[in-house]
């Protein structure tokens, strides 16, 4: 199954307004990122690259929790015919961020 194809059966598309936090959240962590890499890079202290790499975790997975709630609200939503197997992408997916 292609990405593109996976990414409509769980529905992440049709919710413009969970994309754009989704975005967010990831363009938030990518600009952390950047910063600790930088802070890295200038021998900054320890304690601040660890605070600032769990922050990024933190997003990123707030991000991906984001995107399973999405597509569990698509799922009950669809209620029809190939919900048992996006059910089991969400499981998939959820367990894949434990």
């Amino acid at each position: 199954m292609s990405e593109a194809s996976s990414q409509q059966e769980i529905g992440l598309l049709h919710d413009p307004d969970a994309t754009r936090q989704i975005v967010n959240r990831l363009k938030r962590a990518n600009g952390q990122l950047t910063g600790v890499i930088n802070l890295i890079e200038k021998g900054g202290n320890c304690r601040e690259v660890v605070q600032q790499i769990a922050a990024i975790s933190k997003a990123i997975d707030r991000a991906g929790y984001l995107v399973i709630s999405t597509a569990m609200r698509e799922c009950v939503a669809m209620e029809g015919e190939g919900q048992a197997q996006n059910q089991k992408e969400l499981e998939k997916m959820f367990l894949s961020l434990a």
